[in-house]
């Protein structure tokens, strides 16, 4: 893809200059789909004609029927309606393949191979593709070809053993991580891929399992095992031995975090709260002893925060130069004056609901930053740019396409 057809689209950013070919749906694949599309990527997304992708219908609130994370998790990207599992489809998406840089998938492994549209397959077309596999347990493997959702992989990858309060059962987090671990660590491959593309002159295959992109972010957990046998536990709000980190509470109700756990910043708390003496106190006064004593500790500094409200529990230790921070929901961000003045929300313009608010493109780039451009598109929005400009069908071959179930019917253009 050419610079020049970048700049026609009005899309900037540093991968402007790069096509992208999504399949797939609900999160692992797409989510990667969106990084690449907020930082300038065409990214051509192939949904089932007359169906879409289920993250169409998710989600729990839906204003006039519309699904609110549809427009963030499709943002910015176009949207076709083709059949990839018939042999008309299959060539078609060999087609984009043939003027694409990377093509994202995340179905079941083996579902491509069986479709005619494995890696060895596409290559021949296009030797420097670049396909970014997302799957539950991985390419290879005896548990490979088995189903594998975000879940299992936040389980299978030590996640969902410590999260949670030591006297329950296993809990998750609130959103679905496993996802976009998974995701991201697609889209860190994929570009990584870019880059030895330059080098080698040749793509690859990026193959990022659920259960791993979980894995690579659990610290020191099988090391620990390995090296002592021990096993990390559920421990709710704290880490154990690492002291003061934790949430305390205030007079009027609210809880507010501080991370204090370093020797100097715990003594820059101990005078915040009118205890010099706690810093070189032999019981706190190193990291080791704090964590000894962390039960202790933590109830030392709740009895203080507990007789002041959150905006002078604040302002003094903002004063003392200790990490604190309160625990937002979305009103809190959304008043927050310093999301507002980095752009952390943004404003977007929804062709049905108005003006949406939704987190904005990260990290911020300072020469060629991304940007949210437009929500995510209707079912079949491109049809007619794609098929007709891009892969120069005519009206006749469309129409019988059309006809066939191969493609879908939306061929008009919407604003």
């Amino acid at each position: 893809m050419s610079n020049a057809s970048a700049r026609a689209t009005g899309r900037s950013g540093p991968l402007s200059d790069i096509r992208v070919i999504e399949m797939g749906q609900l999160l692992a694949g797409p989510f990667c789909g969106q990084l690449m599309a907020d930082f300038g990527a065409e990214v051509i997304k192939i949904e089932q004609p007359g169906i879409g992708d289920p993250m169409r219908e998710w989600g729990r609130e839906k204003p006039q029927g519309v699904s609110l994370w549809w427009p963030v998790v499709a943002r910015n990207k176009k949207s076709i309606e083709l059949n990839a599992r018939g042999a008309e489809g299959q060539q078609i998406v060999r087609d984009l393949v043939a003027r694409s840089d990377i093509l994202i998938e995340n179905f079941r492994p083996g579902t491509m191979e069986k479709w005619g549209l494995g890696y060895e397959e596409l290559a021949k077309i296009n030797p420097r593709l670049i396909m970014i596999r997302v799957s539950g347990y991985g390419q290879t493997g005896p548990y490979a070809g088995k189903a594998g959702y975000g879940s299992i992989g936040e389980a299978m990858g030590g996640l969902r053993y410590v999260v949670g309060d030591p006297l329950a059962p296993p809990s998750r987090m609130g959103i679905s991580i496993g996802d976009t671990l998974a995701a991201t660590f697609a889209c860190i491959g994929g570009l990584m891929a870019l880059h030895a593309r330059d080098r080698l002159g040749r793509g690859q295959v990026v193959d990022s399992a659920i259960y791993e992109a979980v894995l690579a972010v659990m610290e020191s957990l099988v090391t620990e095992y390995d090296q002592t046998g021990y096993v990390r536990e559920r421990t709710g709000a704290i880490l154990p031995f690492v002291a003061p980190s934790n949430v305390y509470p205030t007079k009027d109700g609210i809880f507010v975090l501080i991370a204090a756990n370093q020797d100097g910043v715990f003594r820059r708390l101990t005078e915040a709260m009118g205890r010099p003496e706690l810093g070189t106190d032999a019981r706190f006064a190193t990291h080791t002893a704090r964590g000894e004593r962390q039960a202790e500790l933590d109830a030392l500094i709740a009895e203080w925060t507990g007789g002041l409200g959150r905006e002078e529990l604040g302002e003094k230790l903002d004063a003392a130069g200790v990490p604190r921070g309160d625990i937002y929901r979305a009103p809190e961000m959304l008043a927050d004056a310093h999301f507002q003045a980095r752009k952390a929300i943004v404003d977007v313009l929804h062709p049905r609901l108005g003006k949406l608010r939704m987190q904005n493109v990260a990290p911020k780039l300072s020469a060629t930053p991304g940007e949210v451009r437009d929500v995510g598109p209707e079912l079949g929005q491109h049809n007619a740019e794609v098929f007709g400009d891009l892969l120069g069908l005519d009206e006749g071959r469309l129409a019988a396409l059309r006809e066939s179930g191969v493609i879908g019917a939306a061929l008009a253009r919407v604003a």
